[in-house]
């Protein structure tokens, strides 16, 4: 993104806003539904109603464009790879509070940081090394021993910032070559075909009242949603200044467990969440340093460069 292609940084933090909320809905809906519905049903919900949206709004505007791609496995991997995240953390949600779930799950930038060195290059340098640290001293605190938490949601939930860290380094090969809604509409087909493989080994069909059909097709909605005006503020603002304020998530989901599910974290787990929101901001601050020196860099002339 250039300066000529940002049109409201305003706008655009309202619209990133707007995406976190659906995404704490989407989590919050999944959270109650897997309480007497099988997680694999919500999975198949969740994205091929996504699908579905994306055929119906922009496949007439789009064409074939949504499908045209330099890198398909690539995409497809990467698709795989949210697959994986939204299984295991609908799991995680299941049977642990929706607020340290999400707090582990958003470890992941800390993993790409560690990852982006060997993988792509990239300078980790000391301001990161000390965000991964403390991020991780965050999770202890959360995952503590004597801590009510299940381990097996503890566990279910590093798994999918495992998976979550290795999809946004796939984002990261393939953003400077793909159209974002190409890229979003591979991570909806293949997550919708991969589900709906699945069925017949995992499907279980409860009985489902009215009300918990809506909120199954909402999930779909909610992602949906979610992901499009996650990109439209991404048009308006620069990543540099939207990327701090992704980690209002954590805030808006602990509320959601505590509004929803009675669910508030305890004093320890609490400064936990808050520590690696902190060192979350901290890598997102570094990177926007980062890239503005490299701009200025790049204008100066070659015998002005140190």
């Amino acid at each position: 993104m250039n300066a000529s292609t940002v049109s409201s940084p305003a706008r655009g933090i309202v619209l990133l806003l707007a995406a976190l909320s659906f995404f704490v809905a989407l989590d919050s809906t999944a959270k109650h539904l897997s309480g007497h519905l099988p997680v694999p049903m919500l999975v198949w919900a969740r994205y091929t109603i996504h699908c579905l949206l994306m055929v119906v709004l922009l496949a007439p505007s789009m064409g074939r464009q949504m499908l045209r791609t330099r890198r398909p496995l690539l995409q497809c991997l990467r698709a795989l790879c949210l697959v994986l995240v939204t299984v295991l953390t609908m799991s995680a949600f299941r049977i642990m509070p929706i607020a340290e779930a999400t707090a582990i799950l958003f470890v992941s930038p800390l993993l790409v940081t560690l990852a982006a060195g060997p993988w792509l290059g990239e300078r980790v340098g000391p301001v990161r090394w000390v965000a991964v640290g403390l991020g991780f001293v965050g999770v202890l605190l959360i995952a503590r021993p004597g801590s009510a938490l299940p381990v097996g949601g503890i566990a279910l939930a590093g798994a999918a910032a495992v998976c979550f860290a290795a999809y946004q380094l796939l984002t990261r090969v393939l953003s400077p070559t793909e159209h974002p809604v190409t890229t979003l509409f591979y991570t909806a087909l293949v997550g919708s075909l991969a589900s709906t493989a699945a069925l017949p080994w995992v499907w279980e069909v409860p009985p489902l009242s009215p009300v918990d059909v809506l909120m199954v097709v909402s999930l779909g909605v909610y992602g949906g949603l979610g992901h499009f005006l996650l990109i439209r503020a991404f048009r308006e603002a620069p990543a540099s200044t939207l990327s701090p304020i992704m980690y209002a998530q954590l805030g808006l989901a602990t509320l959601a467990g505590w509004l929803v599910f009675g669910q508030w974290p305890d004093f320890p787990a609490l400064i936990g969440i808050g520590i690696i929101a902190t060192a979350g901001v901290m890598i997102a601050l570094q990177a926007r340093r980062d890239h503005l020196r490299e701009v200025v860099l790049r204008r100066l002339p070659p015998s002005a460069r140190i």
